[in-house]
């Protein structure tokens, strides 16, 4: 309720302003520690989630309120992308809110702050008695000779302070990259991943998981599906944003870059069944796109979703929602006869 009042003076800020006032108001609020187990938990990769919701990657790209986000709810946070060099990302303006499509656009292009300032915070984080479980989505630098050798770089780097590592090669806005979910080149890139993983911690890393674009083919998909099992990743990430266009009513619907948000949600949750069909049931799928309600997030979880992840639907309903959506998830489950979130996963 709180939200929807402020709501219209946040909004008089534009977009990438009032992402950083976010940012800093997460920062200012007392640490809480993450949540604990309970009826919800469910274990995934060998990790232990406390819950399945979790937020994505994109909204703390520079690993600044990991455990802000955890005090609000999410089960897991996943921050990033970060790359091996500070980036300044595509020219501003590159965020636009579509109000009546709840609904996003970015092209931000991988901004971030670089490696070596995401380290020092993740350090701090390594040395608690409970950090909670963290994501580290990690990226190649826009200008790179050896966008593998990126990847190899950032594994090496994150994996001491990752719960698990997400390898994202589906973002629209670095020109190129997804190329890299072509099957030879996807094979070659997570072997590089893996063995810059077993330099650093021959013994119990972290599992690899895999974010992969909307807009893939059937013979994409098939491939994909292959290579992830074939390579034992701990799960695939689906989707990332879309450079498609379904209907749109904002002014701002042509802009170019990535639409998440409500329009995305009918595309993530087809592809999120194609890769369930696709893997059969043999690799565990994040499921992301559009969810802003318990009902979707149970959608997601009854086609094969072991767990989901939102990032836009908080732009439209402030940081409250993680906790509503929980709550329903839960009722959700007890109405439909399900003792635990793993039992309903893919039941659909």
């Amino acid at each position: 309720m709180l939200f929807r009042l402020l709501r219209p003076a946040l909004f008089a800020f534009d977009p990438e302003t009032g992402h950083r006032l976010a940012i800093d108001a997460l920062r200012a609020l007392p640490t809480r520690k993450p949540q604990r187990p309970g009826s919800l938990a469910i274990e995934v990769a060998g990790i232990a989630f406390p819950n399945p919701l979790g937020l994505a990657a994109g909204f703390d790209k520079d690993a600044e309120v990991a455990d802000a986000v955890l005090g609000l709810g999410f089960g897991f946070a996943e921050v990033g992308s970060i790359t091996p060099l500070p980036q300044a990302g595509n020219p501003r303006p590159r965020l636009f809110r579509l109000v009546e499509d709840r609904a996003v656009i970015n092209r931000m292009g991988f901004n971030n702050a670089g490696a070596q300032a995401a380290l020092k915070r993740l350090e701090r984080r390594t040395e608690c008695a409970d950090p909670g479980v963290l994501g580290i989505n990690i990226g190649a630098n826009k200008d790179s000779p050896d966008r593998i050798g990126d990847y190899a770089t950032m594994t090496q780097l994150m994996v001491p302070h990752a719960s698990y590592l997400a390898v994202n090669v589906s973002s629209p806005n670095t020109p190129g990259l997804r190329a890299l979910q072509d099957e030879g080149a996807l094979a070659g890139l997570l072997d590089a991943v893996i063995e810059a993983r077993a330099d650093v911690m021959p013994v119990a890393p972290p599992p690899i998981f895999l974010k992969v674009a909307p807009d893939l083919e059937r013979a994409d998909i098939e491939a994909i599906a292959r290579i992830a099992i074939d390579k034992r990743l701990g799960a695939l990430i689906v989707s990332n944003t879309t450079i498609s266009r379904p209907p749109l009513r904002s002014r701002h619907g042509a802009q170019a870059g990535g639409l998440s948000g409500a329009p995305l949600r009918p595309l993530a949750l087809e592809r999120l069944r194609d890769f369930r069909r696709a893997t059969g049931g043999e690799i565990p799928l994040v499921g992301v796109g559009g969810i802003a309600s318990a009902d979707e997030a149970w959608e997601r979880i009854r086609a094969g979703a072991s767990l989901v992840e939102l990032y836009s639907a908080l732009v439209f309903e402030g940081f409250g929602l993680a906790a509503r959506i929980l709550r329903g998830v839960e009722a959700l489950m007890r109405r439909d006869g399900f003792s635990s979130i793993a039992e309903a996963v893919g039941s659909e």
